[in-house]
This record gives structure tokens, sequence and C-alpha cells, in this order.
């Protein structure tokens, strides 16, 4: 992979982490990116990451969504780090510009791997789970909560796709992260789904940072009563429940723990105090946010499936009257929450 063409397609803050971790590594990396003020200040002034291990100041080549059109270069491997709703479309943007043999991957929250095999082929799709946590409200800068030791990821082929070629994908994230390589990425990514299911929505409706939602009497039922409705969703449409965040496969052993036990390990290593979740941070500044994919995906399967999923249905209701301006996001509503948890 040393003489690859790489593009990092999304360059926020997981996306501009990831990219300044393969700008450093020396490889042949490109960022596109859709905020024009973003990408004109990296070009100004390069990109910093401000995380617990320093500052990494580098400055990586970039592109203006736009430009992806004046390419005549095709791309080895493009890691996609759009929001899940936007996945379809940036996809097909970059299509054209992706290798015959070239590999896209989204490295993304929510069930977005068949989205990326519908437009590439399961030929040229791989997989992946990201537990990377930063936040970026001005261009140029990113401060990254989990550096490059904190950050998780997992990476696997599709049924039917390149399985030989996972250990490429995983070569890459390296620089950015711990990477394990999986057999069934579908249930790897249900189980962060899982995971995002309990906490990203969850705590950006009361309005507070990660860690001090956790500390407010009564929430902690409301993620673990959300998560097992997702874990119950995953488990009767077919995917198995697997460790992730570096859990292990005793520590999943009880059905009746799993999203406990997968809430301690996020909270003792990836939750840091003052982070918010990227729902909250679309929020403030004024943007739909991916619940449709991710609390929204679990009630639309559940009903397809039979499971009920009271819990994540009212977290959608109430997030979607967030966005229309009804209700602003309050530590008040969790008593909304709570109502729905059986």
């Amino acid at each position: 992979m040393a003489d690859a063409r790489i593009a990092v397609l999304g360059a926020g803050a997981n996306g501009a982490s990831v990219g300044a971790d393969l700008t450093e590594a020396g490889l042949d990396v490109v960022l596109i990116e859709q905020w024009p003020a973003h990408v004109e200040a990296m070009r100004a002034d390069g990109l910093r990451i401000r995380s617990p291990q320093g500052e990494l100041h580098v400055r990586p080549r970039t592109l203006h969504l736009c430009e992806v059109a004046e390419l005549r270069q095709p791309f080895d491997v493009v890691l996609m780090l759009m929001k899940a709703y936007d996945s379809r479309w940036a996809a097909q943007l970059i299509a054209p510009h992706l290798a015959d043999d070239g590999l896209l991957v989204g490295v993304q929250n929510g069930m977005t791997a068949g989205v990326v095999e519908d437009v590439v082929g399961p030929a040229r799709t791989v997989g992946t789970v990201i537990e990377c946590s930063a936040t970026m409200d001005e261009p140029g800068i990113v401060h990254r909560h989990t550096g490059v030791d904190a950050s998780w990821f997992a990476v696997g082929a599709l049924p039917g796709g390149p399985a030989e070629r996972v250990a490429e994908v995983a070569g890459l994230l390296r620089h950015s992260g711990t990477v394990a390589e999986v057999d069934d990425i579908l249930s790897a990514k249900w189980m962060k789904l899982v995971s995002n299911a309990t906490l990203l929505v969850t705590s950006a409706i009361l309005g507070l940072p990660m860690a001090d939602a956790l500390r407010v009497p009564g929430f902690r039922e409301v993620m673990v009563a959300a998560g097992n409705e997702a874990l119950a969703v995953g488990l009767a449409i077919g995917h198995r429940a697997l460790p992730i965040f570096g859990l292990t496969e005793s520590e999943i052993a009880d059905r009746d723990r799993i999203v406990d036990t997968m809430t301690d390990k996020l909270f003792a290593g990836f939750v840091v105090p003052g982070a918010t979740t990227t729902v909250l941070q679309d929020w403030t500044k004024g943007r739909h946010s991916e619940v449709d994919d991710l609390n929204g995906h679990v009630v639309a399967r559940g009903a397809a499936a039979g499971v009920a999923t009271p819990v994540n249905a009212v977290v959608v209701e109430l997030a979607h009257r967030i966005e229309r301006g009804e209700l602003a996001p309050d530590r008040g509503l969790l008593g909304t929450m709570l109502g729905a948890v059986p």
C-alpha cells in the first residue's frame, strides 16, 4: 500500500484526524471536504489536530467537493467519513474516480456498508467500525479527544467481498488507532449501532456532554434499555453479538449484561470529560443529525422483525421535535425517555 493513491472523503473532525495521521506517515493522500472555509484554512495554514498526545500540524493535499470532477487519476482506496445519511450520494460522487480494483471503505456510524456495496459492488467494498471522539468548531483545527492510542477500528469484508484485502485497509487505519480484523463486519457494525443507540442521541437530547449525562440519575437506565432493544433487533434479524472496543468473548457471554458491559467499556476507554456527541454538535450548529440512521434504523428494523422498540421510538420522536425547533435539548426531557422504559 506504500504507493497507493488514497482519498479521505469527508474531512470533518474524524476524517481530518485520520487524514492527518496518513499525511504524517508520508502516504499519498488527499482530503476531500464540503466545507469551503475548512479547505481554504488547510491550504493556507495546514491542519492542526490537538489531542492528549499533543498537537499534530500537517499540510495535507486538499480538494473542495466541486473539484472532484477535475480528477484525472483514480484512487486505489477511498476512506469515506461522511455522515451516514450522505453515504449514497457521496459514494456515487467518488465512484467514477475509484480504480477498477480500488476499495471504497465506509468509516462511519450506521449500517452504511450495504449502501457502499450498492454503488461500487461487493468486490470494491470494505466495511469498518470506528470509535474515535473529536470535535471541530473552526476551520483547520480539530480537537481530538481520543488520540491514536485510544482510538479503535474494526475492518472486514462483506459476504462475497474482498476478504484478502482487509489487511490493506487495516494497515492504513493502524496509523490512527488500534484495528481489529473481523470475519463478520455487519454484526460488528450492528454492535456499534447498539452502542450508538445507547448514547449518541440520548445524551444530546439532554444537551449535555456524554460523561455529564451519565451522572444524571436515571440516564443509564434509558441508555441500557435503548441498547437492549437494539441488541434484540440485531439478533432477530440474524446478527451475532460480537465483542467490540477490545472486549473479549467472555465479557459478552452473558446476553443480559452485554449492553451494561459495553457501556462500562465505552466510558472507561473512549469518553472523556467535556466531550459531546456528534449529534449534539450537529444540533448546536443548526444541522440535521444521524438519528434516523441510528435509533431510527433500530425502530424501522424492529418493526419489520416484530421486536418492540419503545425507548428508541421516543428518542427518535424527541430528536425530530428538536430538529423541527419545537423543543430544545434539555435534561428535563429525561423523564419522557424514562417513561418509555418497561
